[in-house]
């Protein structure tokens, strides 16, 4: 049963959180084969790591055309939701399955784009800084009640955040080429919304940047963006630009088209830096975890 097929491990912490999907791997007989550097590989490792693997347990590695024709893989099985780091034309010509857990992370990621908006619009972070610093300092906020919060891409965790966003009585406006008129929804398009938006929260896919010189040009100023999504979905030149003039007051970034990150948007105090950490919590792990095993022993069998 799956004796002799090796499956290498992709995410620099999976099984940190529960050993069980790691196990599972071994008692359905795979070689399993741990991330050995403790972070993101790159294609340049993965070219070196993949011959001889069947199986990949992904995480945002680059699967371009080159990486998949040089390596013998039959499964890759994301652990997350996007599957935009994989050239699917290239794995379905070569006959590689690929899956992803695309339920999984919305809850979490969702609540931790609550908890950003809040912690911006409160200067959470810069107070906490302050005291740990021995300044007594109150900086003066705004409530998100009242707020108009444009949502861009309205999948599983933009619609998530919608939900939560609801008992704090803001204005939601939704864009989405995807979407039709739904009953209770504002659509508009990106034109449209950002210069009403106060609040900008990116939940899109795609490679290209979503917002550029243009888009930044219509901002309503002081706006707060928030982008959990893609790294390369915000133009950063662009971006350092607004937050130097005010356009952006504040901002709150979970992944960058360079990670680990150690960018200009470091010395910025008004901006929130996060370590791609929107689907870290115990239950979304675990989940994410389990369904990635799962559907790769589906797979092979």
């Amino acid at each position: 049963m799956n004796k002799g097929i090796k499956i290498l491990i992709g995410p620099s912490t999976f099984a940190a959180v529960d050993r069980e999907p790691m196990d599972k791997l071994v008692r359905n007989g795979f070689e399993v084969i741990p991330n050995p550097f403790g972070r993101k590989l790159t294609r340049e490792e993965l070219l070196k790591l993949l011959p001889g693997v069947q199986g990949l347990i992904a995480g945002l590695e680059t699967l371009d055309r080159q990486v998949l024709q040089n390596s013998e893989l039959k499964v890759i099985s994301r652990c997350g939701a996007g599957i935009s780091n994989v050239d699917l034309n290239a794995a379905q010509e070569l006959g590689i399955k690929v899956f992803s857990t695309p339920d999984a992370p919305t809850e979490a990621v969702a609540e931790l784009v609550i908890g950003a908006m809040i912690s911006l619009l409160r200067h959470i972070p810069q107070m906490n800084l302050d005291l740990h610093g021995g300044q007594w300092a109150k900086k003066i906020g705004l409530q998100l009640e009242g707020k108009t919060v444009a949502i861009i891409g309205f999948g599983r965790i933009g619609r998530r955040v919608a939900e939560l966003l609801q008992p704090f009585r803001t204005k939601i406006i939704v864009i989405d080429p995807i979407v039709n008129k739904e009953a209770g929804l504002e659509i508009r398009s990106l034109k449209e919304a950002l210069p009403l938006a106060d609040i900008i929260t990116i939940h899109a896919s795609g490679e290209d940047a979503i917002l550029g010189p243009r888009e930044f040009a219509l901002m309503k100023k002081g706006a707060l963006l928030l982008n959990c999504a893609r790294g390369n979905l915000v133009d950063e030149k662009q971006l350092l630009a607004a937050l130097e003039s005010g356009t952006v007051q504040e901002a709150w970034l979970d992944c960058f088209v360079d990670e680990p990150y150690s960018g200009p948007l470091t010395k910025y105090p008004q901006v929130i830096i996060t370590p791609h950490v929107g689907s870290y919590t115990v239950e979304c792990r675990r989940q994410m975890e389990m369904e990635a095993v799962d559907n790769l022993i589906k797979a092979f069998k």
